[in-house]
């Protein structure tokens, strides 16, 4: 935990909205002296990451924490905000220390911005001390932090893919940039196809399995690690797939809370997850879309992409106001005879600019599908190769490699000396 006199301003930018993991199932109690905080807590609670969380707030204070707590169990989260002085402060805290349960966590909000309160509150065994005022990703991040490694890589991060349109080509933009991931970090990576009925995963990885997402849907219950496992294809060292059944003999009216389930045990296996969702739209996929850790909405520049792009965005921002953007790829650019809405008027409709834009290449892309490749197999002088890798890059938030330094001439030149001695 950074001091308060240093710690970094809390804008939300992408890499701090990035950070914050989601909680586990735990209950949080929050006691305030100011409203104003409750109602920060209360915005910071309606977050995908504290979904799974029971949260309650009051006013009161540390005095009406103590109180609660003479009587009744602690939590595993106490929140307090307050505004006494810093020996009211200790005081109150040392009295309400003592009815405390093992394990609980506790976090402080004060007013005083000082690093001798801030090391005495850690002494004492606080989890984390903020100044007021606070905003509701400060809260949600504090909170995230201590049931997660802020500094460590993303464990199950969760990338959506989206079409705004049937047939834009989501899922080969999911599928290229699944394969750069685990080409680029070298970490492993599972693209899940929830395109049940018609899904594609298995034909563009040239892969034919006997079993796959269907049987976890089926019984969701039994899925755990171990199953999984046997459940998922492997097309690389580092590249694993949750096929699609991709069969008509039975419908795929699935539970959400199933979906959820999958999602779950699959973001405990791997570093990410990659979900290829279909262009349809009922309670289980809406699900699915919003509680991924990044959404990636793959369009093509026509009136109805338009629309539907400009209204899942508008879903998005209502309903993860404490979330990056999704990232948007413009598709199959340049269709010959094709009247195209142009980019700037596009974007600036949606006021989102594009991530990537793929230009109408059928040669490279018609070959890779046929071939069950990827782009840069099939390709790799292809424009978009490099582009899915950029996009591999983005999804990750890591930089792009810097190049090599030139050797300067009179480096060039010593090289040639002493290979000649």
């Amino acid at each position: 935990m950074a001091d308060p006199a240093t710690a970094p301003d809390h804008s939300q930018d992408e890499n701090d909205l990035s950070r914050a993991r989601p909680v586990p199932r735990i209950s949080i109690e929050a006691f305030a002296d100011d409203e104003r905080f409750l109602e920060v807590l209360r915005e910071a609670g309606n977050d995908r990451r504290l979904v799974r969380c029971n949260l309650a707030g009051a006013l009161g204070g540390i005095a009406a924490a103590y109180a609660n707590y003479v009587e009744n169990p602690t939590p595993e989260l106490i929140v307090l905000d307050t505004a006494l002085p810093r020996e009211q402060l200790l005081a109150q805290l040392d009295a309400l220390a003592e009815h405390c349960d093992a394990g609980t966590k506790v976090i402080v909000c004060g007013r005083d911005n000082d690093v001798v309160l801030y090391k005495e509150l850690l002494r004492r065994g606080v989890s984390e001390y903020i100044v007021f005022p606070v905003t509701p990703f400060q809260i949600l991040e504090s909170i995230s932090n201590l049931y997660n490694q802020p500094d460590a890589s993303p464990i199950g991060h969760v990338v959506a893919f989206i079409g705004a349109k049937g047939g834009v080509g989501s899922s080969t933009i999911s599928h290229n940039a699944a394969w750069c991931l685990a080409e680029e970090l070298r970490t492993n990576v599972v693209v899940a196809d929830f395109d049940l009925a018609f899904g594609t995963t298995g034909l563009d990885f040239n892969q034919d399995p006997i079993q796959g997402i269907g049987e976890a849907i089926a019984a969701p219950d039994r899925l755990d690690e171990v199953l999984l496992d046997r459940l998922l294809t492997k097309c690389t060292p580092n590249l694993s797939i949750f096929a699609a059944p991709a069969v008509l003999d039975r419908e795929y009216d699935l539970d959400p809370e199933a979906c959820h389930h999958i999602l779950g045990v699959l973001s405990r296996t791997v570093p990410f997850v990659v979900l290829d969702l279909p262009h349809l739209w009922t309670a289980w996929s809406k699900r699915l879309l919003l509680q991924a850790d990044e959404i990636v909405i793959t369009a093509e520049p026509d009136l109805a992409n338009l629309r539907n792009a400009k209204n899942i965005l508008d879903l998005l921002k209502s309903a993860r106001k404490m979330d990056n953007p999704p990232k948007l790829v413009l598709n199959k650019l340049g269709v010959a005879k094709r009247p195209e809405i142009p980019i700037k008027d596009f974007c600036a409709s949606l006021d989102l600019k594009p991530t990537l834009v793929i230009d109408f290449d059928p040669e490279s892309f018609g070959q890779a599908s046929n071939n069950g490749q990827m782009i840069e197999e099939a390709s790799k002088k292809a424009k978009s190769a490099a582009q899915f890798r950029e996009l591999s890059r983005l999804i990750a938030h890591r930089k792009r490699p810097e190049p090599a330094a030139k050797p300067s001439p009179v480096a060039q030149l010593l090289e040639k000396l002493k290979l000649k001695l």
